[in-house]
């Protein structure tokens, strides 16, 4: 099997913020690319508020990784939309038709249920984070938390209650 490369071009270096300390990454939800001067963090499972996969229900890859897939309600319409794995790459395809800066209701494809609501956006854009679990154990120390508002680049990875982005582009510092 040909390895993986994730384009790094691609990533929103700009809206990446990183606020958390992390040692590993315990269970394979996540994958660590290393190279460069930061590790790149790739969602490789994730779950519905009722236990459904998310990852890979559409045949839409980003640099060779399957797409993870939600369901969105925004300004009357609704439709699928397939984000990136790669944390901080904006990259998405499917359903469009949002105007920047709407509210979107998000929801399990699979299930139709709403994703679970963590809180607020702590940047005064009146924006939410919604949970996408990491695990089928839907557990709040192991998710990632996106925001509900279109174009809103804001998302959190906590595993193991630590955020995990922050190992990733520190980890030399750390050693």
């Amino acid at each position: 099997m040909a390895e993986k490369k994730v384009d790094p071009d691609h990533v929103d270096h700009e809206h990446l913020k990183v606020t958390g300390a992390h040692k590993s990454i315990p269970a394979p939800d996540v994958d660590i690319e290393e190279g460069g001067e930061q590790a790149i963090i790739i969602v490789t499972k994730a779950f519905g508020p009722a236990g459904d996969s998310l990852v890979g229900i559409s045949d839409v890859t980003f640099d060779g990784y399957p797409a993870v897939t939600l369901g969105v309600r925004a300004g009357g319409k609704q439709g699928l939309v397939h984000l990136s794995p790669i944390h901080g790459d904006p990259r998405k395809e499917g359903f469009s038709d949002v105007a920047v800066g709407a509210k979107c209701e998000l929801f399990c494809p699979v299930s139709g249920r709403p994703l679970d609501r963590v809180g607020a956006v702590e940047d005064g854009s009146g924006a939410e984070y919604f949970a996408i679990y990491l695990t089928k154990a839907l557990s709040e120390s192991a998710m990632v938390m996106i925001s509900n508002v279109w174009g809103h680049y804001h998302s959190r990875i906590i595993d193991d209650m630590e955020l995990i982005s922050y190992w990733a582009t520190t980890q030399d510092e750390l050693a």
